[in-house]
């Protein structure tokens, strides 16, 4: 079942929770593997998370996904890094079931899933636990009226500033042109991050150990341009 925290600063999610009904055996597997899988907030304080806890031993390194999708990419980096934790935040519930076949499917043991706002559980992470962090071709919300809607935004980049180690990743993609100044300008401006291109190559061109997703696919497929940014936290 969902996971996430009830208590009054509970967020409000835009867009859709649930799409098309699961199909049986994906609802069944859902019911049965998700609860051993869900993150549930004890009650959002900050720290409040053990990171460690989380997984049957303790990880090397801890990575966040936010906003999964159908989960592909989550569930390939956690086959390529075995010893790292992995933890994804999705609220679309068919995403979630996506997931979760995925890990029943590739026997993935170091992956966690939260299913409701990632900023609720990035607030009740401890302090420089991340060591890296996804946030790949999200909702552009691209009328003027919903950029608050944008998941980039100061406050949140001194919560992901915060919660990152020192020498920790961010990777950012997207195929909307505004969405793309729009994080730029935010991340070039805030002290805590150092954009790592130096040649337009480096953000046209995705690294090798950054598998090509459904979104970027159908992207090219439209004729749009992806970029690939990378960010490097520092204290």
């Amino acid at each position: 079942m969902p996971s996430g925290p009830a208590h009054p600063q509970d967020r409000i999610l835009y867009g859709r929770r649930r799409g098309h009904r699961l199909r049986k055996g994906r609802q069944a597997l859902v019911d049965q593997l998700l609860p051993g899988l869900a993150i549930d907030l004890p009650g959002a304080a900050e720290g409040d998370v053990n990171p460690n806890a989380l997984f049957a031993a303790p990880p090397s390194d801890l990575w966040l996904e936010i906003g999964f999708g159908a989960g592909e990419h989550l569930a390939w980096q956690a086959r390529m890094h075995a010893s790292i934790g992995f933890i994804g935040c999705e609220p679309y519930l068919n995403g979630v079931g996506g997931l979760v076949h995925l890990v029943n499917a590739c026997e993935l043991r170091n992956v966690r899933i939260f299913t409701n706002d990632a900023r609720l559980l990035l607030r009740a992470l401890p302090a420089a636990c991340l060591g890296r962090v996804f946030l790949l071709f999200p909702d552009p919300w691209p009328k003027r009226r919903h950029h608050k809607r944008r998941f980039i935004q100061d406050a949140e980049l001194d919560v992901l500033a915060r919660v990152m180690k020192d020498g920790a990743e961010l990777r950012i993609a997207t195929d909307h042109e505004g969405f793309c100044r729009w994080a730029l300008s935010r991340l070039r401006g805030n002290d805590s991050f150092v954009w790592l291109a130096h040649r337009a190559v480096d953000w046209r061109t995705r690294p090798e150990d950054w598998p090509e997703t459904r979104y970027e696919r159908k992207a090219r497929a439209e004729g749009r341009s992806c970029v690939f940014l990378r960010f490097r936290r520092h204290r």
